[in-house]
């Protein structure tokens, strides 16, 4: 039998999390290594952003580096107490951050409804700290909103598909729905991990519920 550290499980306060860094640790890449397109400001002109945690990170940028419309991802850790963590401080459970990705999209291409139906269809959103084999506070599930607009979006589709979910047998949604806050861009090892190793970990496992679009009442663009 396997026994998780109950550390893991639940988030550090203040007082308990790791102090952390005046500046970065480590010197993160600006490129994308499969596009070559920007993952670091100034992005390009006329695109969008938004953050997703939904396990770990390495097989949630793949689903979104796919998807027309997007135009670079990144993995990083937000949600956190902890200033410049490193991948190591993260998997501590003692900073506070998610394993997140930062999709930089063109918003007159790809919707934000439609990554919002990608993050739901590609995770269990019911398991807490965890996501599968991946135990942890660094695996929840998590959508961190850049305005007003991307909370709507959200958290509507959140009650949605919290809905259609609860129909076929599954538990509640525990995705946590909050301002992006601060995002810290993780080590160049593990920026398009999956496409450098192909055949790298993957933990993602989904609900088999589809996510349709338009579940917010937001209408993806022409």
């Amino acid at each position: 039998m396997f026994f998780t550290d109950p550390r893991k499980l639940r988030l550090p306060t203040p007082e308990t999390a790791l102090t952390g860094r005046a500046s970065p640790a480590y010197l993160a890449p600006e490129r994308h290594w499969i596009n070559g397109n920007r993952i670091q400001a100034p992005f390009p002109a006329g695109t969008a952003l938004a953050v997703f945690g939904m396990g770990c990170f390495w097989g949630a940028e793949r689903k979104f580096w796919q998807l027309p419309g997007v135009v670079a991802t990144a993995v990083g850790y937000s949600g956190g107490l902890t200033p410049n963590p490193t991948y190591r401080e993260v998997c501590s459970g003692l900073t506070g951050h998610n394993e997140v990705v930062r999709v930089t999209y063109d918003p007159a291409r790809i919707a934000y409804e439609v990554l919002l139906a990608t993050f739901w269809e590609n995770h269990d959103p019911t398991q807490g700290m965890r996501q599968g084999n991946d135990v942890g506070t660094q695996y929840r599930s998590g959508i961190y909103v850049a305005d007003e607009e991307q909370r709507v979006a959200a958290e509507a589709s959140r009650s949605a598909y919290g809905a259609l979910i609860s129909a076929r047998g599954f538990g509640p949604i525990t995705t946590e729905v909050v301002p992006v806050g601060e995002f810290y861009l993780a080590e160049e090892e593990h920026q398009q991990y999956l496409a450098k190793n192909p055949d790298g970990y993957c933990g993602l496992g989904g609900t088999g519920v589809a996510c349709p679009v338009g579940l917010s009442g937001a209408k993806p663009p022409a």
